[in-house]
């Protein structure tokens, strides 16, 4: 099964970037996406024998090798990047990460570590990324720990089998029998570690990103504000429309599902890019029958009705390929259900399905829903085909 590194597919992990698609996973990925995105590679596929990349030293050094090796083709298609256009801001405690708008192409990085009074201490390091700079700063920089921190990873159980000599391990007086590749060794890592969690917006980054202790937990929950900024700058650039020139007006999606009366949670199909994207409007009022008890007093939206709304839209995006094959798209399962904040009368539910396989028995989506540029929730959908009139 085919896991995208997409930052929508993260799995929850301490001290490191994974990934996980229904049943198939995979483990400790930021070194290797690293290599990519330094080398410029972001068309290709990886495959992976186990539950974990090899890691190696610790560092990117050995995929970058192995990229190498196999070569790099540069292809005909327009590279689509991701410009940074206002100032996004992560912070939690100390730690902070913030992208900045850049004229310049490509990936500009201040990183600033600071361990305090110790042989770590505090580094700092400004990186413009290019295949050369990646190459001969970054690639071969380590993960490292400290002897205090490697203790709470034995006793966790982890890396039992690693020595001195595998992973880079800062003691009182400095690394433990592994000498430091360079003085700022750690800062390089921290970057290569930042690269990596940044490819997970799924296109190149234009931006100046500045960022102080950060580790992965706060790298991605910037990639997801990226994220956020992009799709809402994106709506807001669409061209507004009239009434009459709605794309599916509520009689044509009625002809598109069997859905009628109360339970019909799309009002109109603002955008429909054949088979691939889709996009629909929900306006919410108080009149909707659920909120005589949901709850009285204080109205919320169910959760559950939100799903069915996205669910309705991934039909209508479906019905695109199985208009003419005699097929209907009935739910098979969720994954990846999130709700981030309460739908009340007054909203106007934006839905949005996007298509990451189609096939002949079986359909997969992956849908969001928003209030304004707020995202309310979100969930993976996959149905199954069925013939329109069974006998």
């Amino acid at each position: 099964m085919a896991v995208p590194a997409r930052v929508d597919y993260l799995a929850s992990r301490p001290r490191r970037t994974s990934l996980r698609n229904g049943t198939a996973g995979v483990e400790t990925i930021e070194h290797c996406l690293a290599a990519c995105a330094g080398l410029g590679i972001d068309n290709l596929q990886i495959e992976v024998n186990g539950p974990e990349l090899p890691s190696g030293d610790g560092s990117s050094q050995h995929f970058l090798q192995a990229l190498v090796s196999a070569g790099i083709v540069e292809q005909q298609a327009e590279r689509r990047v991701i410009k940074v256009t206002e100032p996004i801001h992560v912070a939690r405690g100390e730690s902070e990460i913030a992208a900045l708008p850049c004229g310049e192409p490509g990936l500009h990085i201040i990183y600033e570590l600071d361990y305090g009074p110790g042989p770590i201490g505090r580094q700092v390091l400004a990186i413009d990324l290019t295949p050369e700079t990646f190459t001969n700063s970054l690639a071969a920089s380590r993960t490292f720990v400290t002897d205090a921190e490697a203790e709470q990873l034995r006793q966790a159980g982890l890396g039992t089998h690693l020595g001195y000599q595998d992973i880079l391990v800062f003691g009182p007086d400095g690394p433990v029998e592994n000498p430091v590749r360079w003085p700022d060794e750690c800062v390089r890592h921290k970057i290569l570690d930042l690269i990596g969690d940044l490819t997970l917006a799924g296109r190149p980054l234009q931006a100046r990103v500045y960022a102080r202790r950060s580790g992965h937990s706060l790298n991605h929950e910037l990639v997801k504000q990226i994220l956020a900024s992009q799709e809402a700058a994106e709506l807001a650039k669409a061209p507004a429309r009239k009434p009459n020139d709605m794309l599916l007006d509520i009689r044509r999606i009625q002809r598109i599902l069997p859905h009628r009366y109360p339970f019909l949670m799309l009002d109109r199909v603002i955008e429909l890019q054949e088979d691939v994207r889709a996009v629909a409007i929900k306006n919410v009022t108080i009149n909707e029958e659920f909120f005589q008890g949901h709850y009285p007093g204080h109205p919320i939206m169910p959760g559950v009705l939100i799903l069915e709304a996205m669910a309705q839209l991934g039909g209508v995006l479906l019905s695109q390929k199985l208009e003419h094959t005699g097929k209907v798209a009935v739910l098979l399962s969720l994954d990846k259900v999130k709700f981030r904040r309460p739908v009340v009368p007054g909203d106007q539910l934006i839905l949005e399905a996007n298509a990451i396989r189609v096939k002949s028995r079986t359909g997969h989506v992956q849908c969001n829903a928003r209030v304004g540029d707020e995202l309310v929730a979100q969930a993976d959908i996959k149905f199954m085909m069925v013939d329109a009139d069974p006998v």
